[in-house]
């Protein structure tokens, strides 16, 4: 007679989390101030205000804007203000940066938005492999939120683990 096998891992206690879901869903398009310079380096107002003019902004409708310069330039805070103005009315999103930087934002600012209280002395497993570029700030902030309130937090997939935290059990004094 054949034993029956056992799925011990899919039994367990352990919740998996997977930081993908942190991902944007939306368009992510970058603004680069470059090409509004004056041979790509000076920042020349009354250039700069007639070019933004003829810019076609409702190409950036409901789109993620990231706004940065990828010239060795000193740009002036208010060049970016004036480039958001424009943005706003168009974009979902308009945030400070490069692709890198605007994911690193959005996906902290998911992260934010858990409610720690749903993990409360909870097994966690943060999922450490998948399709889309998670980077590792992703893995420390979402530590940092769950770390106060989870029993342990692991890493990897729930069949093969790291343990990263355990809460150290309090005991009554005698």
């Amino acid at each position: 007679m054949q034993e029956e096998i056992i799925n011990k891992v899919s039994q367990s206690a352990l919740l998996t989390l997977d930081l993908e879901v942190f991902f944007p869903k939306e368009n992510i398009r970058i603004f680069d101030l470059k090409p509004f310079l004056f041979m790509e380096l000076i920042l020349k107002e009354k250039d700069f205000r007639a070019a933004l003019l003829t810019t076609d902004w409702s190409s950036y409708k409901d789109e993620i804007v990231g706004i940065y310069c990828s010239a060795d330039a000193i740009i002036p805070v208010w060049a970016y203000m004036l480039v958001t103005s424009y943005l706003q009315p168009f974009a979902k999103e308009v945030i400070m940066g490069d692709e890198p930087a605007v994911l690193r934002q959005l996906i902290t600012s998911q992260i934010q938005t858990i409610d720690p209280e749903e993990y409360r002395d909870q097994r966690v497993v943060i999922k450490g492999c998948g399709e889309k570029p998670i980077g590792d700030f992703a893995y420390l902030e979402i530590t940092k939120r769950l770390r106060p309130v989870a029993k342990s937090i692991m890493y990897g997939e729930p069949c093969s683990t790291v343990p990263v935290y355990k809460a150290q059990r309090v005991t009554p004094n005698a």
